[in-house]
Formats: structure tokens, sequence, C-alpha cells
């Protein structure tokens, strides 16, 4: 006998049967058909540009950085793997963090809606993590640090990313999701700049991005959102939460195979992007290694948005979804492949352009892609939160597998063809998908 996805504690009670509607879930849990307007959708775009600025540059640039300082090892491969080691860690708090999240944000009854206090909530846990990480000087602190930094990244972007499926119609989610995956380029470039060029030192880098994330979220926070009606609210239990996270791939293919795309691809860009300081630094023997890291990571950040935006919309306009997505996953492979066959910085810029324009392509239309392969309305926080453990939590184990693979080998080579062969398996994956076209 197949588990239910979620309990019966978690399903919202049925209304009246005057206030009942046949075609469909109403209130809070009805797919929603009122476009989102401008305003709405920069203000979207703003606080992924302070979520992506606090997150991936202490990934890129602060947090390798800051563990390599404080262990001055004799031998750079510790450095790398005790990377890898944070970052592994901090994954499996992700786990967790990302599917409870977006539970109980689905039955959250305040009357500031059901995802605002959460997005809050996660941006204030978020920043304050990031200002105690930039004052540990033991590894172990620094851990700690790193992970309450993930646990509040998850909380605010589960609730975030639930608002598309809340308040997105399904023709515009292509676009939309544009603009959720575009400042993810912006917010690594700006983020390096400023911790680089404009306020250096470690502790005021930390604290510089966590101020950042708290201003952009501000203007997201004064949009509606709305809150659950008396005939959609339920008891909300420990027991029911579990319950609720099992989504059985043979009742659900289409979810099953869309998230297992997304783990295969979002380790590969992981392993193709999160060791890239070290690959300068130690595979390329590169002397301006940080600097290189800057133009390479602008290189990626143009072929993102330009494909985030361009891509989406054009998803959107032809109804379709899957197509982009695998090609996009097999063009991330080739990129993975370049750097490995041809280990030099002039390729590298080719391969950074080759994977921001697959990434963004990606990022865009595959988070289109999830909202439309949902198995439950009503829970549709909780199921973009499983879906998201998907990316995040191969941004975090991409470091320790590549750690790895550089221990095992003494070189970068095998980092970058374990990245094309997960991107390969990613674009497999999505072909499965049959519900979505």
């Amino acid at each position: 006998m197949t588990r239910p996805h979620h309990d019966a504690a978690l399903t919202p009670p049925t209304p009246p049967a005057g206030d009942a509607d046949p075609t469909g879930p109403t209130g809070a849990f009805a797919e929603p058909t009122r476009p989102v307007r401008a305003g709405w959708m920069a203000a979207f775009a703003a606080a992924w540009l302070g979520i992506w600025m606090a997150q991936l540059t202490p990934v890129q640039l602060l947090l390798p950085a800051q563990i390599d300082a404080e262990l001055h090892p004799d031998d750079w491969i510790e450095s790398v793997v005790a990377f890898g080691a944070v970052s592994g860690v901090a994954a499996l708090f992700v786990i967790v963090a990302y599917p409870l999240t977006g539970a109980l944000s689905d039955r959250t009854t305040s009357r500031f809606g059901r995802r605002r206090p959460w997005i809050a909530a996660g941006a204030v846990l978020f920043a304050v993590s990031l200002v105690v990480l930039g004052a540990q000087h033991e590894l172990w602190a620094i851990g700690l640090a790193w992970i309450g930094a993930t646990v509040g990244f998850c909380v605010m972007t589960a609730a975030l990313t639930a608002t598309i499926s809340d308040q997105v119609p399904v023709a515009q989610r292509g676009v939309v999701s544009g603009w959720m995956s575009a400042p993810q380029a912006v917010g690594i470039i700006l983020g390096l700049v400023l911790v680089t060029m404009v306020f250096t030192g470690q502790a005021t880098g930390y604290a510089v991005v966590a101020v950042a994330l708290l201003l952009l979220a501000v203007p997201f926070l004064f949009r509606s959102d709305a809150a659950l009606g008396a005939g959609e609210r339920a008891r909300v239990t420990a027991r029911g939460i579990v319950a609720s996270l099992w989504i059985s791939p043979r009742e659900h293919p289409d979810f099953g195979w869309t998230l297992l795309s997304r783990v295969l691809v979002s380790i590969g860009n992981a392993l193709g992007t999160s060791l890239l300081l070290y690959f300068l630094m130690f595979g390329l023997g590169d002397a301006n290694a940080e600097e290189d890291l800057l133009v390479l990571t602008l290189v990626y950040m143009v072929f993102v948005i330009v494909a985030s935006l361009a891509f989406g919309r054009l998803s959107d306009a032809l109804g379709r979804r899957r197509i982009f997505v695998l090609l996009a996953a097999a063009l991330q492979g080739v990129a993975a492949l370049l750097l490995a066959v041809f280990p030099d910085l002039a390729v590298a810029m080719v391969a950074a352009g080759l994977l921001g324009l697959a990434y963004g392509c990606f990022l865009s239309v595959d988070q289109a892609l999830a909202t439309q392969v949902l198995p439950d309305p009503a829970a549709r926080g909780k199921d973009l939160g499983i879906m998201n453990i998907a990316t995040a939590v191969p941004q975090s184990l991409g470091p320790l597998l590549g750690a790895f693979a550089v221990a095992a080998t003494g070189s970068f080579t095998l980092v970058f063809v374990l990245g094309a062969a997960f991107a390969f398996a990613g674009a497999f994956a999505v072909s499965r998908v049959r519900s979505v076209r």
C-alpha cells in the first residue's frame, strides 16, 4: 500500500456545502488567476537580490577565505576539505528546515498572512548569524554560525518561494521565476565588489551583506499576503508534519522526476562554481585569483541574467517548460567538460559564459515547472520546501564532494568531470516528466 503524502491533520476542513467550489480548491488554496504587477515583481526581485548577496558572497569568497586564514594549513587540500566539511554539515539542517518551514507556513494563521511572518523571521536569523560569523576565529564556531545563517536562508526562501504558487498565475510563472534567478547573478557580483573593493575586512564584509539582506527584504513585507479563512484552518501536529514529508514517486512521478533532476543539476552546478577560488589559486596557480574570480563571476552574471529573463518569458509564451530545462542541463554539462579538458583561465571565461546561460535558463524555467507538478494545493509551501531542498542541499554538498575529489586526485579535473556527469543525468531525469510540456 502506498503511503499518503500528507496527514489528515494537515488537510483543511471541508467547507460548508454552500461555500464549496466543485471545480477545485477555494480561498487561499485556489490557483491564482489575477496577474501580478510590476511593483510586486520589483519587490520580489529585490528580496531575492538581498538573499543571494547574503548567501553566495560568503560561499564564493568570505567563508573559504576565512577558513583558510584561520587554519593556515601546510597543505592547501586541508583548507578545501575543511570548507567542504562545514558546508556538508550545514546541508543536514537544510533537509529539516525547508519542508518544516513550508509546512508550518501553509497553516500559519497570522493576520499578517501565511508567508510574511516567516520571511521576516528568516531574514533576521540569517542576518544576525552572518554578523556573528564574521567575528569567529575557531573552525567549530565558524561552522555553528554558518549553520545558523543556512537555517535563516531556508526559512526565508521557503516562504518566499511559496508566494509564486500562492499569487502568480501559471502563465506568468516563467517570467516571475526569472526575477528570482536573475538577482542571483547580480547578487554574486555586487556582493564581491562590496567586500573586495568598498568594505574590506572579514567582519565588515559579513556585516555589509547582512544589512543589505534586511534592507532589500523590507519592500516585499509590505505586499499583500492572504490569511487563511476560518474554513481553511487546520490543527497542526508534529506527527502530521512528519507524515506529510513523504511524497510517493509512484503516485506523483512527475514531482519525483522534477525533484531528482533539480538535485542532479544543482550538484553539477555547485561542483562547477563553489571551488572556483581554490581552482584559480591552486589549480591554475593564479597570482590574481580574487580579481579573476570577480571577472569570471561578472561573465557568469551577464549570461545568467539574460537567460533567466529571456527564456523564462519565452517559456511562458510557448507554454513549454521541459525542453528548456533539458537543454539547459545538457549545456551545463558541456561547460563543465570544457574546464575538465582545458584547465586554463581563458577557457574558464568561456565556460563561465556557457554555465551562466545554462543555469540561468534552468533556474527560471525549472522553478516554473516545479510549481506545475505540486501534488496538493493545500500544501504548496511544504511541497516547494521539499523541492527547494534539491537546490540548497547540493549547494552545500557540492563543495564536500568536490573536496573529496581533489583530495583523492590532487587536482580539479575529477571535480569538473563529476559536474558534467551530474548535469547530463539531470537532463535525462527531466525528460521523464509527462504532465508538463
